[in-house]
């Protein structure tokens, strides 16, 4: 991968489902490839749904210390859009155009922010092309 890419925030999760390790496994080499070549990138959304669901949801749970690790280890180096009022004006007019739920808009609209040509998610149709941005779905 050369190009800029983004992660959702289902990547992350993935790597901790014991129940599924072939995703678990693409995830990790997403994530490992993203930090590698300095090429994926994630928005604080991202970060925030992530940290809901491993504190409270992980079958077991991340403690904090294991997630303040997490972000300076992981998230901090792929950490490169953050919230704004034109982050929020651009998913408001992705939702309209695109008729995308809202959370699903302010992902696109950080992935486009940031300039990325593929955002990988499994939560918005495979191959898509939103506005020049390809879906993938890489656990499909």
């Amino acid at each position: 991968m050369s190009a800029r890419f983004f992660l959702d925030t289902n990547v992350f999760v993935y790597t901790f489902d014991v129940r599924a390790s072939a995703k678990a496994k693409k995830a990790e080499q997403l994530i490992r490839t993203a930090a590698e070549t300095g090429d994926g990138i994630v928005s604080y959304q991202v970060v925030q749904e992530f940290f809901n669901v491993a504190l409270r949801r992980f079958p077991q749970q991340m403690n904090v210390a294991e997630a303040e690790q997490y972000l300076i280890t992981v998230f901090r180096p792929l950490l490169a859009i953050h919230s704004s009022p034109a982050l929020f004006g651009e998913a408001l007019r992705i939702t309209g155009k695109h008729r995308l739920a809202w959370y699903d808009s302010l992902i696109v609209a950080a992935a486009l922010e940031g300039r990325c040509q593929t955002l990988y998610t499994e939560d918005l149709q495979d191959r898509r092309n939103i506005e020049g941005l390809r879906v993938e779905n890489p656990f499909g």
